[in-house]
């Protein structure tokens, strides 16, 4: 084994005179290599990107609730009083507070603007309130608040919690598979750009065979140079690429799902193992399709 991997590397002066060094099919190899790796940097980014998301809304969603106060103006302080008391007092309940009116006004800033008159509109109270990781009974809670606090209204925010998580892991799913279509992409176009240096260098390849030449021999010269143009194209489009990501804006609340879509920490690594994929499923292309190629030339 060590031995074809150092074959592969070193390669044969004389069989590689079979493959042409310049062209088209060196020029194609090289275009679709660097291009295929830089999509799959940003699709391995999108991929990573969402599921930290899922990841991120799965734990904060999960156990937090809000508890809405819709109560006449003259009222909506006495219940809130009320409703914090109740909430101290049941079991699972971490922690409650009611927000201010310069934090719900955050909230609705961004559909009604940041001067939101919040004294002239009947907003209702909101609660904030989190809970251990044990949990609460929601049922016997929301028959407490409606007995004591009958303008309470209690959100798990189990209603949009899950579509919003399985979103962000279909994204994931979505990355993962275009790198797998990538791959066969790269795969599909390589063994074009094999099939006809072959069909270009025929003569050449009956020549050889005259004077001895195996077909192993022949095939081994296609598969180290489509092998290497192949890792050299990919390592060009993963540099690009990760050059790319790195200007992309970093993670923000205001930019909400369009920023952060880098790589974190280690993510950083992972890029690189795409050149050696891309070389792989260059040496397995252009080996069937040499092995092919040559079989059809008998």
């Amino acid at each position: 084994m060590n031995g074809r991997i150092r074959q592969l590397i070193v390669g044969d002066a004389q069989a590689d005179r079979v493959v042409p060094p310049s062209g088209f099919t060196a020029q194609l190899t090289l275009f679709v290599a660097a291009a295929m790796a830089f999509l799959a940097v940003f699709a391995l980014a999108l991929s990573l990107a969402s599921g930290r998301l899922a990841d991120r809304w799965a734990d904060e969603l999960a156990r937090a609730a809000t508890l809405r106060i819709n109560a006449p103006a003259d009222q909506r302080a006495a219940q809130t009083a009320a409703a914090l008391t109740v909430l101290e007092q049941t079991p699972g309940v971490a922690s409650a507070r009611a927000l201010s009116a310069d934090e719900q006004a955050a909230l609705l800033a961004p559909w009604f603007g940041a001067e939101l008159p919040l004294d002239s509109l009947p907003v209702p109270q909101l609660i904030e309130v989190l809970e251990t990781e044990t949990g609460y009974d929601e049922d016997g809670l929301r028959l407490r608040l409606q007995a004591e606090v009958p303008g309470a209204v209690l959100d798990d925010h189990s209603r949009w919690r899950k579509p919003l998580v399985d979103a962000a892991r279909a994204l994931r799913r979505l990355g993962l598979v275009s790198i797998v279509l990538i791959g066969g992409a790269m795969a599909g176009m390589i063994t074009l750009a094999a099939n006809a240096a072959l069909a270009a260098n025929a003569q050449v390849i009956e020549v050889l065979r005259l004077v001895g030449a195996q077909d192993g021999y022949i095939a081994h010269a296609f598969v180290r140079r489509f092998t290497l143009r192949a890792l050299i194209g990919c390592s060009v489009g993963v540099a690009l690429g990760m050059i790319g990501v790195w200007l992309m804006p970093a993670a923000s609340d205001e930019g909400g799902f369009l920023t952060g879509l880098g790589f974190v920490s280690w993510g950083w690594l992972m890029p690189l193992a795409i050149p050696v994929l891309g070389a792989l499923v260059a040496f397995i292309a252009t080996s069937r399709a040499a092995n092919k190629r040559l079989g059809d030339l008998t």
